[in-house]
């Protein structure tokens, strides 16, 4: 792993930055892709507005919840680290969050149909992630605890993962997590072959990849623990699971309702 590709002069090219922007330019590709793909063409405008919008609330997002709810301990004493984001430190949770507050007011305003939208999205979004984990593994952050044996990930000196456990195997968290993604990825791609009540990709992508967030943040070595030991991703993915199945059960007793009263 490399956290520089190469230098122009003093000035770093940073394997982080990257491969984030490359997260975002597939990530937005999907997205166009399936509009052109479902013959939604009307909002191929749309999603190309929205984009700028949704990277930017969703750096903000990330940012926010990764210094204020996930490691203000930290950041309360290293002021100055708030802005430097090319260390790490962007929560994916926060960044939907972010994206998400940002995209809603946007389509209230144009008054354009969000379930829809976001369906469109997801699969793309999933892909984004999955390469944002790559990035975190070049940086050497996000990573996991010690393993306690001979197999792990080695960091290289100069990265957080090694100022923090020193020469030690840690678990390839961020590895595993990236391919966990893939694998939603592959899975809401599946599901789009289907028609399902609007939201439901969406949703199920919420779900899913919380999930997956739930249980391999108990590898994480670089989050502080709380409540039960979990970390605040583990309750963000909890409070995220439960909204979304509360939100996929009422889409579908909705589309349920609308079928019914359509037969009558």
């Amino acid at each position: 792993m490399h956290q520089f590709w190469f230098f122009i002069g003093s000035f770093p090219i940073r394997a982080y930055g990257t491969l984030f922007a490359l997260a975002f330019i597939l990530g937005v590709g999907v997205t166009l892709y399936f509009v052109k793909a479902e013959k939604r063409e009307e909002y191929m405008e749309t999603m190309l507005d929205l984009a700028p919008i949704l990277l930017l609330s969703g750096l903000v997002g990330a940012r926010i919840w990764q210094v204020f709810f996930f490691d203000w301990a930290f950041y309360s004493k290293n002021p100055g680290e708030i802005i430097a984001i090319w260390h790490g430190g962007l929560s994916i949770q926060g960044g939907v969050v972010g994206a998400l507050l940002a995209g809603g007011v946007y389509v209230w305003r144009k008054k354009l149909p969000f379930w829809d939208l976001a369906d469109l999205a997801a699969p793309g979004l999933m892909l984004a992630q999955a390469i944002g984990r790559d990035a975190n593994l070049m940086n050497g952050d996000a990573f996991g605890g010690p393993t306690g044996g001979d197999f792990g990930i080695l960091y290289p000196v100069g990265t957080i993962a090694r100022d923090t456990f020193g020469n030690q195997p840690l678990w390839p968290a961020e590895v595993w997590e990236g391919q966990a993604d893939v694998i939603i990825f592959a899975i809401l791609v599946i599901l789009k072959l289907c028609k399902w009540p609007s939201g439901t990709i969406f949703l199920l992508y919420v779900i899913l990849y919380n999930l997956s967030r739930l249980f391999l943040e108990g590898l994480r070595g670089d989050s502080p623990r709380f409540l039960f030991h979990w970390t605040a991703a583990q309750w963000s993915s909890v409070a995220a699971i439960i909204i979304a199945l509360v939100l996929l059960l009422w889409r579908v007793w909705k589309d349920r309702k609308q079928g019914t009263a359509l037969e009558k």
